[in-house]
């Protein structure tokens, strides 16, 4: 009988680790932050059809990079249980932080387990607060681990002078014109304008109603730069 080959956990760790960034480092990246109305998600996407960006219930958004089938089963996962939870409770039941927490079960419990494939995924979890100092965005990395705080979020792959110009630009004053161009910039490193390939998606308090998000026109980003 052959004996099968040991690998030590700490190799089989990195080797699936390295296994699910590789599927997050060839997508463009996301940016999830606070402007002076609500909070926005800007992404670089040229599908009209395919959105890395979409609303998870009345005040919560959810955003994500890599493998589109996973990102996707994971999103429908999300709105199922925001629905049942808001059903058998109350709407206000349903929290960013619980829809955060049971992502990160999941994800870390596929990157834990030996015989499942890690997610090749990295999420974001958006809630406008019913007061500005109780918005949140929850990033849930391929591992399963939660950043949470009020700082801009950077999902995939983005360089470390980038990101630290989105921080330190876009914060929770800057009208959404330079909030989408500030995020632009980062995810393109050009300073040519590019609103055809921008998916934006808005959670935003004044649109009057119990649900809070917008996904923006293209005509509409565009006037962004026309009024610059």
């Amino acid at each position: 009988m052959t004996t099968p080959a040991y690998v030590s956990p700490d190799q089989w760790m990195s080797d699936r680790a390295d296994y699910a960034r590789r599927g997050i480092e060839d997508e463009h990246a996301v940016v999830v932050a606070r402007y002076a109305d609500g909070i926005c998600m800007v992404a670089l996407n040229p599908s009209r059809t395919l959105h890395r960006t979409s609303e998870i219930h009345d005040r919560i958004g959810f955003a994500s990079v890599g493998r589109f089938d996973e990102s996707e089963q994971l999103r429908v996962a999300g709105i199922r249980l925001a629905d049942l939870r808001g059903y058998a409770y109350d709407r206000l039941d349903v929290t960013g932080l619980s829809l955060a927490t049971t992502y990160a079960q999941v994800i870390g419990g596929a990157f834990a387990t030996m015989g499942q494939k890690p997610y090749e995924v990295e999420l974001a979890v958006a809630e406008l607060g019913l007061v500005r100092s109780q918005d949140r965005i929850f990033k849930i990395s391929w591992d399963g681990s939660i950043t949470e705080g009020t700082a801009p979020m950077v999902l995939g792959p983005m360089s470390p002078d980038r990101r630290e110009t989105v921080e330190e630009f876009l914060i929770d004053t800057t009208p959404l014109d330079d909030a989408v161009r500030c995020a632009a910039a980062a995810l393109t490193a050009s300073s040519e304008p590019v609103p055809d390939q921008l998916e934006v998606s808005i959670l935003d308090p004044r649109t009057g109603g119990r649900r809070t998000f917008r996904r923006l026109a293209a005509d509409r980003v565009r006037t962004f730069w026309d009024a610059a």
